[in-house]
């Protein structure tokens, strides 16, 4: 005979099926593989492990008395094995693991909830931490590892993160229902200035973005009110208190009721990024959810359907 080896896990497994089926038919039935496979296993097993598993009565594998032993410990190695399967399926499924990441509140109002909804989908039991913050609070949630990623309007200029580009958008204006601009198609930054004009502060590296198409044609933006955050902006032009620019992610929703959207004439841009702490190893969950939010941000720009027109 054979000297003594390990065992491998395919030779456990069908020493198992052995077994409990009592037969090398039987095991065949329970792995799905050919008889005569088994019945070789079974013989090189038993052949390089120097001893005998099992008795042959009358067609029925019996295990040896001396085999008792072993065959406990299988039973062991396989429940074990088969917790390791279902440790496995749980992490497949994000089971005891929470996903943290943050957004801006622009990218955050529609975006965020399509791509969870797709995460959630592909990982049912995967708890997801969202959180929303300013840009001046990025630095301090990704350095202390907070979470793992930020979705933001603006790249931050630090060497201890790194700023990735996910999807350039556009810019575009929002006005109230019925006032007198909805009736154009599509709407010039120099017909806009003509009315009260909400917006954010351009020191701010999102209103610095919204700024930026009244920069480039000369004109200096004169806001009428301020508002800190996208929502705030959309709120207060939907309660007829203004016109204002926005990036097309804010207002991405396909009914935004009292508001009306519509292409900007001039071209003005704005990219969505994925902030990361520099060097850090993201979980698979983190990088599936940045394809995601990379999905859902590009179909926001393949937007067509347009509030059409209306005339007062």
């Amino acid at each position: 005979m054979a000297g003594m080896k390990e065992l491998t896990l395919r030779q456990v497994e069908v020493v198992r099926a052995v077994m409990i089926a009592g037969s090398i038919q039987g095991a065949a039935k329970l792995l799905n593989v050919s008889a005569p496979g088994i019945s070789r296993l079974i013989r090189h097993t038993e052949d390089g492990l120097g001893i005998r598993l099992f008795d042959r009565r009358a067609g029925v594998f019996v295990p040896a008395p001396e085999a008792h032993a072993i065959f406990e410990m299988l039973n062991q190695v396989y429940r074990q094995v088969e917790n390791l399967n279902m440790a496995i399926s749980s992490v497949k499924k994000g089971g005891e693991f929470v996903l943290s990441f943050a957004a801006a509140p622009s990218i955050a109002q529609f975006i965020a909830a399509r791509a969870i909804r797709a995460i959630r989908a592909r990982f049912p039991d995967l708890m997801i931490d969202l959180n929303i913050l300013k840009i001046e609070e990025t630095l301090d949630y990704l350095l202390l590892e907070r979470g793992e990623v930020v979705f933001m309007s603006s790249p931050v200029e630090n060497p201890a993160v790194e700023s990735q580009p996910l999807v350039q958008g556009r810019i575009v204006a929002i006005v109230p229902e019925g006032h007198e601009l909805a009736a154009q198609a599509s709407i010039s930054i120099h017909d806009m200035i003509r009315f009260p004009f909400v917006g954010v502060h351009p020191d701010d590296p999102y209103g610095a973005s919204l700024a930026q198409p009244f920069h480039d044609a000369g004109i200096e933006p004169r806001h009428i009110m301020r508002g800190r955050f996208a929502q705030t902006v959309v709120s207060l032009v939907r309660h007829g208190l203004g016109v204002a620019l926005i990036d097309e992610f804010s207002v991405a929703e396909v009914y935004m009721p009292g508001l009306v959207r519509r292409p900007l004439r001039e071209k003005a841009t704005i990219t969505a990024w994925v902030v990361r702490k520099r060097g850090r190893h993201l979980s698979s969950f983190a990088e599936f959810a940045i394809e995601r939010f990379r999905h859902e941000l590009a179909e926001a720009t393949m937007r067509k359907d347009w509030d059409p027109p209306r005339r007062n």
